[in-house]
């Protein structure tokens, strides 16, 4: 008789910090391919495959769905198009870690929002100042203002993601609203993304590329975040969430061999602080299942 050593799983913090990892590596091969078929192009290949992927999977129907969840559904594919869409339009002209610090305002703001607590004012001032650095650099001539500001509107795209996503995880039973979503945020970048990416778009190595990037941007980071938080609280999930500009700006100097100025190193830092505390500080809700 053969005696198998039980399995052990994989504990629930490095599920999220593989999912980190693997958002914001997928975003820096993203950035390699944007010589060939531009932001919208690759954008469009990744909300494209990520749509027939998950549909495939998932097999979402449209039947028995109220008007209101249908717009609900809509409406969140068009902030998900938006958000990805600016922010690579962003991510083009920007470091990533310039890129994702900035973009990492909009959800860091809907968590301090209705707050009453002094030390979220604390929390504040630290991300205010490291975006106020960041913009500095901007108007010093070493960042885009153009790209910055790209980034803050991903930013608010996010903000936006994070209430329009509870409504519709609400309202479709497992990932039948992220499927339907998914679908309209690619119709939104369709026209920029074909003429950004023209023949490109069908070529192997750009194909390919796109493919990649859906499975390690969209489909494996959302896998592993949904397997983790049955068992993590949303305390701990949001605190190793703030970790993503951190990663992202090492993402930047691996792969495409970013250097970043120790002014932007400071803000950057002074972000993750920021998500941090006010993560720490804030009570411990239950987590809603999201789409």
């Amino acid at each position: 008789m053969t005696i198998r050593p039980a399995r052990t799983p994989v504990p629930a913090p490095a599920l999220i910090l593989g999912a980190v990892a693997s958002v914001q590596f997928g975003a820096a091969f993203a950035d390699q391919l944007f010589d060939r078929a531009g932001p919208a192009g690759v954008v469009l290949l990744r909300l494209l495959l990520s749509a027939a992927l998950l549909s495939v999977l998932v097999r979402p129907s449209l039947r028995g769905r109220s008007r209101r969840d249908l717009v609900w559904a809509v409406v969140f594919g068009l902030i998900l198009g938006g958000m990805n869409w600016t922010f690579y339009e962003a991510l083009s002209r920007l470091p990533l870690g310039v890129a994702v610090t900035v973009e990492f305002v909009g959800p860091l703001a809907v968590a301090m929002i209705g707050s009453r607590r002094m030390l979220d004012v604390v929390w504040a001032a630290c991300a205010a100042a490291g975006v106020g650095l960041l913009a500095a650099n901007a108007f010093g001539g070493s960042l885009s203002s153009l790209g910055l500001l790209l980034a803050a509107l991903a930013g608010a795209c996010w903000a936006g993601y994070i209430f329009a996503s509870k409504r519709v995880g609400a309202a479709f039973a497992g990932l039948d609203g992220l499927s339907i979503a998914l679908c309209v945020a690619a119709l939104l970048v369709l026209p920029a993304g074909i003429a950004q990416g023209g023949h490109a778009l069908v070529t192997p190595l750009v194909l390919g590329g796109g493919l990649a990037v859906a499975l390690m941007s969209s489909l494996i980071p959302y896998s592993l975040e949904i397997t983790a938080l049955r068992t993590l609280s949303a305390q701990s999930f949001g605190l190793l969430m703030s970790l993503e500009p951190a990663a992202a700006a090492l993402a930047g100097i691996i792969v495409l061999g970013q250097r970043l100025s120790l002014r932007t190193i400071i803000a950057i830092t002074l972000v993750v602080v920021a998500s941090a505390g006010t993560t720490l500080a804030s009570p411990k809700p239950t987590i809603e299942p999201t789409a």
